[in-house]
């Protein structure tokens, strides 16, 4: 048993080949263990064991950076930097992220939530090294799927000016969530199928030929005919962007990996290394279905089998029926076609479905373009990735008023992802926007019924918030409504609570315990007129919010009562201006007084005071 509390990159340097693969071994069985207890991003990380292990052997952090893309991949790489023992505590509270954190160990370079971003940040740790005479290695490892994404471009394309060495791995498992499409995973597809295996052989042998460490290691690679498939091609779009182009290798091939990074750090110019790794490697489940294992939901002990349709599911799938009926529905998401339900229209509606790749600027100005030609776009997206295209959200659509609905899935609380994935700015950021209109329902028929009025009612853009989960079944056939008023105040208190989306549910509970009457917002923005006609009449107003405070409806809501010169007192409770870390949703809810009976504690402070 090599894997320990005792593993760390110093110790990896001591093992023979031989024991670093039986160590690859054994963290895969520590990985699938602890992942199915805790939840997390399975295949990505499976796939990228033995590039973790080869990393750790051949540089040396935290003086050598590796930066990772997104951080799916980097479960193997905080085991080895001393979290053996905390990694059964992966995505907890008090526990330790899922992604890559620099506030959580030193081996972490730069934070990873979001795609596309390795490169950008890896030029700028190495520009300030070299800023500083520090010339140890820098590192980036970006997957394929991150790729599609434009910013990953842009820093390729200034990295590829620096002089100094600067190594791009490029981890191609022809997966992001849902399979890459478009012209990018043709191209890597076409790269590792060409047939210059001779050419590259030669041009191999010529670049390790420049040094005395390359001649050496020449010789173990003349004989070694999977290493030989590393290609220095002369015409690819890395070569001409100013890199030297190693690969594609078998990148789950320990010595492969080895003999390639060895060779890299000898280059004085930016390289790419296109390894090929095998998403959900070694754990048969997830090798057969990598997007059902990208990412796996905390095990709990379940005795009954049926679950209610989540809001996504019910979301794709009236999404898919809207299309049915209306040949000017399209549906766009940005490699997240499960997650976000669109596999009906996908499969019913071919023609009129885009997948993006991991390219959400894109795909809000590709629907902009979409739009100005009389189609009706609905652009399904995480809450948290949204805020990826708030330039383009003005620019190509509010300015022109450009007809597009934005279904912002994963709102508010999302568990155990953390700071870089909570859903809570999307009202604040959203609501700024003129011609904008916000629908937040709180069970599926009020979905429903706010796609529909953000497809054919409204002229503009429209976004439908709605929240990661078991979707809340309403009893009502009926849920034509912006704003629903329950009538729970027998003694004339003059006071209310006021909510929207998720969490109503609590309040109602709540205002019936505490005979209190309550406002649920469903068209949260603009703030409907009769709303606050209504609320205006109450002495005291307490306003519950899962979003941010700054920015957010409660704030709103309470200017457009002082605008009516309403003299009552008015209290907001939310998430006060702080990143919210991992935990699960429902302890988030209960520490931000979210919940039923932080509802009840809040209201029994603020109405009790005289």
């Amino acid at each position: 048993m090599i894997l320990s509390s005792k593993i760390s990159p110093e110790a990896i340097k001591k093992l023979s080949l031989s024991e670093m693969e039986q160590l690859c071994s054994e963290l895969r069985s520590y990985i699938i263990d602890i992942v199915y207890g805790t939840g997390g991003h399975l295949a990505s990380s499976l796939g990228t064991v033995e590039l973790c292990v080869a990393l750790h052997r051949v540089f040396s952090t935290p003086e050598d950076k590796i930066i990772f893309d997104v951080g799916h991949q980097a479960y193997a790489h905080k085991i080895i930097t001393g979290r053996y023992r905390d990694f059964c505590k992966l995505r907890t509270e008090n526990g330790i992220s899922g992604f890559p954190r620099p506030d959580e160990s030193p081996h972490d370079a730069f934070i990873a939530g979001h795609a596309s971003t390795s490169i950008s940040a890896a030029l700028g740790i190495a520009k300030a090294m070299e800023i500083n005479d520090d010339f140890h290695h820098v590192i980036s490892v970006i997957g394929d799927g991150a790729l599609t994404g434009g910013e990953a471009y842009e820093g390729l394309n200034n990295a590829g000016k620096l002089k100094r060495n600067f190594i791009v791995i490029l981890n191609d498992n022809e997966m992001s969530i849902s399979k890459n499409s478009g012209a990018v995973a043709n191209y890597l597809t076409q790269m590792t199928s060409s047939t210059k295996y001779f050419e590259t052989k030669k041009r191999v042998k010529e670049a390790l030929s420049k040094s005395v460490i390359g001649r050496e290691l020449s010789k173990s690679v003349s004989g070694t005919k999977e290493l030989v498939k590393f290609a220095i091609f002369q015409s690819n779009i890395f070569e001409n962007l100013g890199y030297k182009y190693l690969g594609p290798i078998n990148g789950n091939n320990l010595g492969e990996l080895l003999d390639v990074l060895n060779v890299a750090k000898q280059f004085d110019r930016p390289c790419i290394i296109h390894i090929k790794t095998k998403k959900g490697k070694g754990y048969p489940p997830a090798e057969q279905n990598s997007g059902e294992y990208h990412g796996l939901a905390k095990h709990k002990n379940d005795t009954c089998d049926e679950h209610n349709d989540t809001y996504s599911e019910i979301a794709g799938k009236y999404i898919d029926r809207l299309a049915d009926k209306d040949k000017r529905i399209c549906a766009i998401t940005a490699a997240m076609k499960y997650a976000t339900g669109l596999q009906h229209i996908a499969k019913d509606h071919r023609e009129r479905f885009f997948d993006v790749g991991i390219a959400e600027e894109h795909a809000v100005t590709f629907a902009g373009g979409l739009a100005s030609q009389k189609m009706i776009p609905i652009f399904c997206v995480y809450s948290t990735f949204i805020q990826r295209c708030f330039d383009q959200i003005i620019h190509d659509l509010a300015i022109e008023r450009e007809h597009t609905v934005l279904a912002v899935d994963r709102a508010g609380f999302v568990g155990e992802d953390g700071e870089t994935h909570q859903g809570l700015f999307d009202v604040a950021m959203l609501s700024i926007i003129p011609n904008m209109e916000i629908f937040s329902p709180s069970n599926d028929a009020e979905l429903r019924s706010s796609f529909y009025k953000a497809v054919y009612k409204c002229k503009g853009i429209a976004a439908v918030r709605y929240p990661k989960g078991e979707a809340v079944l309403s009893d009502r056939n009926d849920a034509d409504y912006d704003i629903r008023y329950f009538k729970f105040d027998k003694n004339n208190k003059k006071q209310l609570m006021i909510t929207y989306g998720r969490i109503t549910e609590f309040a109602i509970e709540t205002a019936k315990q505490k005979e209190i009457d309550l406002l649920q917002l469903v068209k949260i923005f603009p703030i409907v007129e009769k709303s606050v006609e209504s609320a205006e009449k109450y002495d005291k107003i307490i306003f519950f919010e899962e979003g941010i405070m700054s920015g957010g409806i409660g704030e709103k809501f309470a200017f457009e009562l002082m605008k009516r010169g309403w003299k009552g007192d008015y209290k907001t409770v939310a998430v006060e201006n702080r990143f919210v870390s991992y935990s699960e949703t429902e302890s988030q809810l209960a520490k931000f007084k979210l919940d039923t009976n932080g509802m009840i504690e809040e209201t029994g402070d603020f109405f009790e005071q005289t």
